[in-house]
């Protein structure tokens, strides 16, 4: 299938009722379903790998639309990458955004960091956005996390609840990002428990498709509970899903979600028994007070840092499997906050 997904949202999205399904709509998010045609002003969400409904990353940008148009009365346009594609393939996706007139185009997930900067310029009177990296220009707000905080708070989690003392990251792919997640949770683990063991793996070694590839992370995590690790925490968008299936089918094991809350997502719903917590990157509140900005004629500019400190990202207790440990986390979490602990970003 060819060409880029796109898809006209409603207020209410449509809901995917097993991660199975979403396995194949997100596989083949190459093809086009599309109405109305994308005329008029409103906002353009241009989505990373996976789409929309990969329970995760994507899936909470498209949250901070949704809350937009109900709240602000906005229209919402969205537009999903394809594994493996070319700097201009993107930059025809935002193009195509700002000539029909959306303002603001916002690229989700830092391979948009490029174009951004390029087609920025090309459309100065339209307010940009990208998330997860920090690209130049005027009329660009770049949106950056505290992924390694969250990530920490996961690790304390995973050694306090490991009976085996063998905690996984499993990551998509080997980049700046990705090692802010792992050394987060590394360092969360090991200052919990000095004897623990934690082992690390990416899924692969560049490029996207470690983001966009749950069989790949489904047998990843079964090689890890084969070890004895009964504890994995996979920073991998749509790949994730893969790894929660496989810890699902192994009793005794857990696993962390990524992102948004994958307790709550229901499309993972036959699998959340067996997800412990969830390291939440509040994305939604972040594009959702982007669009805000520019509805208000104040439109964000430059970096804007979401951390620990004003609940950019946090540790989701949906399920209350990490309520016996909850005043742990907590203290972790003050330590951070009042800077007695500084977390590792690579």
């Amino acid at each position: 299938m060819k060409g880029p997904f796109v898809r006209r949202v409603s207020t209410i999205a449509a809901g995917v009722t097993t991660a199975a399904l979403a396995f194949t709509l997100t596989a083949c998010g190459e093809s086009s379903t599309e109405s109305g045609g994308g005329k008029g002003k409103g906002v353009g969400l241009a989505f990373d790998v996976g789409g929309r409904d990969d329970h995760s990353f994507n899936e909470s940008a498209a949250r901070g639309l949704d809350k937009a148009m109900k709240e602000l009365k906005v229209d919402g346009y969205m537009m999903t990458a394809k594994n493996g594609e070319t700097e201009a393939e993107r930059e025809q996706r935002l193009t195509s955004l700002a000539d029909k007139g959306y303002n603001p185009v916002i690229g989700v997930g830092f391979n948009y960091k490029s174009s951004i900067e390029k087609v920025a310029k090309d459309y100065p009177k339209t307010s940009f956005a990208v998330v997860d990296s920090i690209a130049a220009g005027s009329n660009v707000e770049s949106i950056t996390f505290g992924e390694q905080e969250g990530s920490y708070l996961a690790g304390v989690a995973a050694a306090l609840k490991s009976k085996t003392h063998k905690v996984g990251f499993i990551g998509a792919t080997d980049n700046a990002l990705i090692q802010k997640f792992r050394a987060g949770f590394e360092q969360g683990a090991k200052d919990t428990d000095t004897k623990i063991d934690v082992r690390s793996d990416v899924l692969t070694t560049n490029g996207d498709k470690g983001f966009n590839d749950p069989a790949s992370a489904k047998e990843k995590a079964k090689g890890m509970l084969d070890q004895g690790i009964d504890v994995i925490y996979t920073a991998a968008g749509l790949s994730g899903n893969g790894s929660i299936e496989a810890i699902s089918e192994k009793k005794g094991t857990w696993a962390i979600g990524v992102d948004s809350d994958q307790y709550q997502q229901p499309g993972l719903a036959k699998y959340k028994d067996s997800i412990l917590t969830s390291v939440v990157k509040n994305v939604d509140v972040a594009v959702f007070d982007f669009i805000k900005s520019v509805q208000d004629g104040k439109p964000f500019t430059g970096e804007h840092k979401y951390m620990l400190k004003d609940n950019g990202v946090s540790l989701s207790t949906s399920g209350g499997f990490i309520d016996d440990i909850k005043a742990k986390i907590e203290e972790a979490k003050k330590n951070i906050v009042d800077g007695k602990v500084t977390v590792k970003t690579s």
